[in-house]
């Protein structure tokens, strides 16, 4: 089993060590060994549930609901909640895009005072 430390683990997944020290913490992304040293040490399949924690999280999502999403995007077949999580998901990025749209309004009018 290839495995990494933290630090490279941070940097194919853009979280700081602490957050990933944090997803592990709370039991949401532990590592898959440690060290005779403790270090955290990490696998390809760690990274990939890292990189599913860090999309999930800006959505608003508790941890037990992040645990749960995780469990489904895990899962061989369909679990029975995936298509409830699926719709919420949705409607988180919709929110989402209505406040880009106004972030890019206010963008327009704040540089149209720029520009007079």
């Amino acid at each position: 089993m290839d495995t990494m430390q933290i630090g490279e683990v941070a940097e194919r997944t853009g979280l700081s060590m602490r957050t990933i020290r944090h997803y592990d913490n709370v039991g949401l992304a532990p590592p898959s060994a440690r060290s005779e040293g403790g270090f955290r040490l990490y696998t390809q399949a760690d990274v990939e549930r890292l990189n599913y924690v860090r999309r999930i999280t800006p959505l608003g999502f508790s941890l037990e609901e992040t645990a749960e999403i995780l469990a489904i995007l895990e899962a061989k077949e369909p679990v029975e909640a995936t298509a409830a999580y699926l719709e919420r998901v949705r409607v988180a990025r919709e929110k989402m895009a209505r406040k880009l749209r106004q972030a890019d309004e206010l963008i327009d009018a704040l540089q149209d005072r720029v520009h007079d």
